[in-house]
């Protein structure tokens, strides 16, 4: 029997990203979509991964490198190229880790604009007519601890859905 229901979106989306994270040397879309936590805040914001280039075999084989490691095309944002620069080796051990082989020998820095994403803005706070109006919906319980998260919980959800309408 077929299962049915959610589906992480990464999921969904990754079949339609593959092609294209292909045709710049990414064998999984997991080194662009893992970017932060490889690299960390604050530098997470000014980098960003454009490409692998890998050697062909041939030249891999001559310099004696088995199956030889990529080089990561990093672009990076003028005012952190020398952090991410010294940065440079434990990048290559991070993502090294991450995959559990050498799959990265060198990175090469690009100097440029890196795309932004836009931050979300922050949900707005209850008010107290909000929490009010949750803690009558909640009623009587008889537990404390769970009677004020629920309360929160729905003053949460009353205010979602007060910012919806506006």
């Amino acid at each position: 029997m077929k299962k049915t229901g959610a589906k992480p979106l990464a999921e969904l989306v990754e079949p339609f990203l593959q092609p294209i994270m292909a045709a710049q040397g990414f064998a999984s879309v997991d080194l662009v979509t893992g970017w932060p936590e490889i690299i960390g805040a604050p530098l997470d914001a000014h980098t960003q991964p454009v490409k692998l280039e890998w050697p062909r075999r041939q030249r891999a084989n001559e310099a004696g490198l088995e199956g030889g490691g990529a080089t990561l095309v990093l672009r990076v944002e003028s005012a952190f190229a020398l952090d991410v620069q010294h940065m440079v080796p434990v990048l290559i051990e991070r993502i090294n880790a991450r995959y559990g082989w050498r799959c990265i020998d060198k990175i090469v820095l690009k100097q440029g604009p890196v795309e932004h994403k836009p931050r979300a803005k922050p949900p707005a706070r209850p008010t107290d007519e909000t929490i009010q109006a949750a803690e009558l919906r909640v009623g009587a319980v008889a537990d404390s601890g769970l009677r004020e998260a629920l309360v929160r919980w729905g003053a949460g959800v009353l205010t979602a859905e007060q910012s919806k309408k506006t």
